[in-house]
């Protein structure tokens, strides 16, 4: 049985992550915090979030400007300056994070957003964002004052990476997710309090079969209410497709991610399909998938990652 309520029982430091950095946050009643391992999603709901808080406004604000990444160790925000940066942020706020539970301080006040999507699926995104780093992206993270050791190259056999990211944690007590850090083990520590009436799920799968029933669903949940004019609106616009085109032309105008992978956004926004995994995991490389689960998931949040659908919440 679960505590009542989460705790910050860990830290998370490594190339990517700082979670001390969300001692700087200071929450609001209508704050939301959209939070996932990595690939599943992330930054699909972010968008889907801007359109639907802040569609109406002319001019829109900025992605950056208003759904900020605080656990990010690598952005060039100390964390002295990460509080007043917070705190300018106007209206509503939407921030990332893809810390487990155990590093995210918890706020009963707050919308929390988990979105999950099957792990081989995952994997698939995660060695195309890995192996497209830059040299520039690999200097960033690998700066003097990171804790512990520097994130090593992509290896060029996307199974060679499957091998490590099974059956190697980043962290001492982590079992899969090298080099990053877990994604079975993220997922796991939000199921565990999905009964949270703060506490939100959403599924890749769902979100590529029906767009504007997620949507909707998610404005629900948060107590928005788009007009009908307003949700076709937020779809059209955050197709995959869409938000594609809209990256590529703000790489053309000078936007980081060209600087940060190879291929520009381009390359940062794939595919956004499921099932590449068949054509490149083999029958041994899913024996390791089968057992990472069995270790690190229960049942029912296994089969919820691998099928999607709503999560009912248990008393």
């Amino acid at each position: 049985m679960s505590d009542p309520l989460p705790s910050v029982t860990r830290t998370y430091q490594n190339h990517h992550l700082d979670s001390t950095r969300w001692e700087a946050y200071v929450p609001r009643a209508s704050d939301i915090i959209v939070t996932t391992s990595y690939k599943a999603g992330t930054t699909w709901t972010q968008q889907i979030l801007l359109e639907l808080i802040h569609g109406n406004t002319e001019p829109m604000p900025g992605f950056r400007d208003v759904t900020p990444w605080p656990d990010a160790r690598f952005l060039p925000i100390s964390k002295e300056d990460l509080g007043p940066f917070l705190e300018n942020i106007p209206g509503r706020r939407f921030l990332k994070s893809h810390l487990p539970l155990d590093g995210l301080p918890y706020y009963p006040e707050v919308k929390y957003v988990i979105v999950g999507r099957d792990c081989r699926d995952v994997f698939m995104s995660f060695y195309n964002h890995y192996s497209s780093y830059t040299q520039i992206a690999m200097d960033m993270m690998n700066t003097a004052d990171i804790v512990g050791d520097k994130l090593p190259p992509c290896p060029e056999d996307p199974r060679e990476l499957w091998r490590q990211w099974m059956t190697r944690g980043w962290f001492e007590w982590e079992s899969e997710g090298y080099p990053f850090w877990s994604n079975l083990a993220h997922t796991q520590s939000y199921w565990e309090y999905r009964h949270l009436p703060n506490f939100y799920f959403m599924h890749y799968n769902n979100m590529l079969e029906d767009l504007e029933g997620s949507i909707a669903k998610l404005a629900e949940f948060l107590g928005e209410n788009p007009t009908p004019e307003h949700l076709a609106r937020i779809v059209e616009n955050t197709t995959f497709a869409n938000i594609k085109a809209k990256a590529v032309e703000a790489d053309a105008k000078g936007d980081h991610r060209g600087l940060i992978f190879e291929g520009g956004s381009a390359g940062f926004f794939f595919k956004g399909t499921n099932g590449r995994w068949r054509d490149i995991l083999t029958e041994e490389d899913l024996v390791l998938y089968e057992t990472a689960k069995a270790r690190v998931l229960s049942p029912d949040c296994a089969r919820w990652l691998e099928q999607g659908g709503v999560v009912e919440k248990l008393c």
